[in-house]
């Protein structure tokens, strides 16, 4: 083999190492830190005290067209809840109105409830109705956890109304 072919092997394999390093230290620093939130709006402090408002009046128009496709569908008992309402956090006073869909809570853009809150994951747990017409809570594998009634979820668990689902900062709630 040639001095220059030798040489060249060993730039390659050096610069595939190096890019195996860099890879990994991706990896590790997105595992810790998690995914990078983004304001929706043009100014963050504008948009931070918008997000919530805007949020409940983008809310109606979509759950309205999903009533109609719905109606006369599903149990429902007298003590059915029947929104799902966001009572601490950044997000206080936003509501969701439950028509039998699966509610996804989390940081990535496209979950039901973006919360922006460092101590909640990306996908970090959902809601969703059991064939019964009761609600469940399942925690996703979030890192700091999902908390119902000052308990940690380790397995899915009907939710009964009124209950306090804590998501880092985030309290959310089911009621009439």
């Amino acid at each position: 083999m040639s001095e220059l072919t030798l040489t060249v092997m060993r730039l390659g394999f050096l610069a595939v190492l190096w890019l195996f390093v860099i890879v990994a230290v991706q990896v590790i620093r997105s595992d810790l830190f998690g995914t990078r939130v983004t304001q929706r709006g043009s100014r963050r402090e504008a948009g931070r005290q918008q997000q919530a408002p805007r949020q409940q009046a983008a809310a109606p128009p979509q759950q309205r067209g999903q009533q109609r496709g719905q109606q006369g569908g599903g149990r429902r008992g007298r003590n059915a809840p029947t929104k799902l309402v966001v009572s601490e956090g950044t997000l206080t006073g936003t509501t969701v109105a439950l028509q039998g869909q699966t509610i996804t809570l989390g940081r990535a853009h496209d979950s039901t409830i973006v919360l922006d809150d460092d101590y909640a994951s990306s996908r970090h747990a959902r809601i969703y109705p059991d064939r019964d017409g009761q609600w469940i809570v399942e925690d996703l594998g979030s890192t700091n956890g999902t908390y119902l009634d000052r308990s940690r979820l380790t397995t899915p668990t009907p939710i009964p109304l009124g209950a306090p689902i804590r998501i880092g900062k985030t309290v959310i709630e089911l009621r009439k």
